[in-house]
């Protein structure tokens, strides 16, 4: 800048900067191979914080001491495909990673949807929130929402008893190394197996996630029949007692018996109708089959490693065992195995059964109600009827008296006539119109009688 009158000239003073007294860190050792071995190792898999749990047939998982429990982390039951189970606590953004499900899922597993009934589909687990059951399945293992409440720890219980004899087949081939490395391996559960093999164990057992399934339906439509067998025991008493004696207290006890019947019934349809929804969609059911998709996963990756090492080496003795009649069958029909849902179907109509017997029982008791409230209000309408009755029958009487006095207030005038200086003759004409009045009394109720105005 110029040197005018108006130029300003800034200072040019520089701030030193302060001496840095850090400490100099020494230098750090040479780590040992060991060391090297554990700092080269993958990190575990955070499961959160780990408060306990045990597994089927008595085994436990020890308890880590987790960290502090993360904001929004919700208590879970983690299943395995041999029944071991550990109580976790996960929050959303853990879930959505370990289940690769959807955010929006986990509304659905939440307090708004308390009472609804869904199945949905994803691409690696399944969402479960039957009644008070909430969980998301896998094809490997289970978590279950809530495990510690009242109704769901009789499914947890079941979840104990039946997983490790329904995962048997898991366990075929338990020497993995044992198995010819010609042969294709796929890994169910921990255990590796051949193709052939596993589909064969796929086929003679269900699916982990259809086990699931089965125990959480059993368990739900068990709860539902329950609860309607403990309502058909409180209902047919009430409804005697309400026709034998129409009270205000058996009114109310009617009333308070219909609601609890209406919601029930109401629970009863979502379960019957989100069963329904899977029968009537075969993509749906397809897409529930997670173990299925998982061993097409696992084959096709066999299958590009396989073209990947042939590219590169000579003859593989791998590929002339893949290309057998049988396993080429498993392999290249993919797409008739995908429309194959006779073992899920059986299984959803089984308890489609069982849910529409249960609803036939609370429809039953509805009835029963519905009749027993026609027969009181038939009861109520003849007593209002023959209270008419009286009323008009009074009404009749009232109208002969009418004209008795109606006379008697015309004789009863100051007006002088002869029949006054007349002995005798007041018993006559008292007589004589009160017969009148009753000969008026009987016409007038004959003639209702005959328009069938008043019952005989």
């Amino acid at each position: 800048m110029g040197k005018g009158p108006f130029s300003f000239r800034r200072p040019s003073i520089r701030r030193r900067r302060p001496k840095s007294t850090a400490v100099p860190q020494s230098p750090k050792p040479i780590p040992t191979a060991g060391a090297v071995a554990s700092s080269t190792s993958p990190p575990p898999p955070s499961t959160g914080n780990l408060i306990g749990g045990g597994g089927g047939g008595g085994g436990v998982v020890a308890a880590g001491k987790g960290k502090k429990k993360a904001a929004g982390a919700r208590l879970w039951m983690r299943f395995d495909a041999m029944g071991v189970s550990e109580l976790v606590e996960y929050d959303k953004s853990t879930i959505i990673k370990r289940a690769s499900i959807p955010a929006r899922d986990l509304r659905i597993l939440g307090p708004v949807f308390s009472h609804s009934s869904t199945i949905l589909a994803r691409e690696k687990a399944m969402v479960v929130n039957l009644e008070f059951i909430k969980a998301i399945v896998t094809a490997e293992e289970v978590l279950i929402l809530d495990p510690l409440q009242q109704e769901v720890l009789q499914f947890v219980d079941q979840l104990r008893l039946q997983l490790p004899h329904k995962s048997a087949y898991k366990t075929q081939g338990a020497g993995a190394a044992d198995v010819n490395d010609s042969e294709t391996h796929v890994s169910t559960g921990g255990r590796w197996l051949p193709v052939p093999e596993a589909m064969e164990g796929l086929q003679c057992e269900l699916p982990f996630e259809f086990q699931v399934l089965e125990i959480a339906l059993e368990v739900v439509c068990s709860f539902l029949d329950k609860s309607v067998a403990e309502l058909e025991t409180d209902a047919y008493p009430v409804l005697d007692e309400l026709a034998r004696n129409v009270s205000t207290k058996n009114l109310e006890h009617v009333r308070s018996l219909k609601s609890n019947l209406t919601r029930l019934l109401a629970r009863v349809q979502k379960v019957r109708d989100e069963i329904e929804h899977l029968l009537d969609d075969n993509e749906d059911m397809s897409n529930l089959y997670l173990t299925r998709k998982w061993i097409q996963n696992q084959q096709l990756e066999a299958l590009s490693g396989g073209a990947a090492s042939n590219s590169i080496t000579t003859i593989s003795p791998r590929l002339p065992r893949l290309s057998s009649n049988r396993s080429a069958s498993l392999v290249s029909s993919h797409n008739l195995d995908d429309d194959d849902v006779e073992d899920l179907e059986m299984l959803l109509e089984a308890y489609f059964m069982q849910l529409d017997g249960t609803r036939n029982k609370i429809l039953s008791v509805r009835e029963y109600i519905d009749d027993t409230e026609d027969y009181v209000n038939i009861q109520l309408d003849n007593q209002r009827n023959e209270l008419i009755q009286l009323q008009l029958t009074l009404t009749i009487a009232s109208f002969a008296i009418a004209v008795e006095t109606l006379i008697a207030g015309w004789f009863g005038m100051n007006i002088p006539f002869t029949w006054n200086n007349k002995e005798g003759i007041f018993e006559i004409f008292v007589g004589g119109i009160t017969v009148g009045c009753v000969l008026i009394f009987l016409l007038i109720l004959g003639y209702a009688r005959w328009k069938k105005l008043i019952g005989s």
